[in-house]
């Protein structure tokens, strides 16, 4: 799919929006505004670089995720999404990579972590599963929360520290994505268990801990309603602080 332009079909129009929407100056003051439970978790990450680095990939979740909501019918959906996946290919198979800022900006961090493609296919993949709007299952809840919220934190985790169990962070952040599919009504009698992403939050270490630290509020999102900042940075301070 290229990024030059020519007649006015969805991908391109697809492309000439995002190339006007966003600019990796601005990444951090996005996702503070769409993505501020994961915002606020990323402020416990010490290091400068690494924070910065953890919000970009945040930053290629939220364009996954705005792909079923701003589309006008799934095949327009299912052309986002296509159209990542193939920024993915080039990033991987060492092709230029199309000129849009969070797609130049995670090809620059996949080369720069040595980051594994399995994890960032597995968010695309489990968006698609979203375009189906029948309600799901307790297990196709579960299998969708490790896809999405789960994959971005085994990421994350790299990021943050390549030696971590990577897999306890893709169960404990598991627990956030499952908790907003419940909110939005998608997992239909849905049970949240907390048990086990608490048991492998522990299994991280200090420096990974951030990766996961807003499955905290995990609970509070799926029972709906308004938290607000000064108690989202209070339960996230607290759950640092005890691990």
């Amino acid at each position: 799919m290229s990024d030059e332009k020519g007649p006015a079909t969805s991908a391109g129009l697809f492309v000439s929006e995002m190339a006007d929407t966003l600019d990796p100056t601005d990444f951090d003051a996005l996702i503070e505004r769409v993505d501020p439970d994961r915002w606020l978790s990323s402020r416990f990450i010490a290091d400068p670089r690494a924070r910065a680095d953890v919000v970009t990939l945040y930053a290629y979740d939220h364009e996954l995720a705005r792909a079923p909501r701003a589309a006008s019918n799934p095949l327009i959906a299912e052309i986002r999404l296509a159209w990542w996946r193939e920024v993915l290919e080039e990033i991987y198979g060492g092709l230029p990579v199309r000129h849009h800022p969070t797609a130049q900006s995670l090809a620059e961090l996949v080369g720069r972590r040595d980051l594994p493609l399995a994890p960032l296919e597995a968010m695309i993949d489990g968006r698609y599963r979203l375009l189906d709007p029948e309600p799901l299952t307790q297990d196709e809840t579960l299998a969708l929360g490790r896809d999405t919220a789960g994959a971005a934190s085994h990421v994350a985790a790299l990021i943050l520290d390549p030696a971590t169990d990577h897999a306890a962070a893709a169960v404990a952040g598991s627990a956030w994505g499952v908790a907003w599919l419940i909110k939005e009504g998608r997992g239909k009698g849905v049970t949240l268990d907390l048990s086990r992403a608490r048991s492998a939050a522990r299994r991280l270490s200090v420096a990974a801990f951030p990766a996961v630290l807003h499955s905290a509020l995990a609970s509070r999102r799926a029972r709906g309603g308004t938290i607000s900042d000064l108690e989202s940075r209070a339960r996230l301070t607290w759950s640092s602080a005890t691990g």
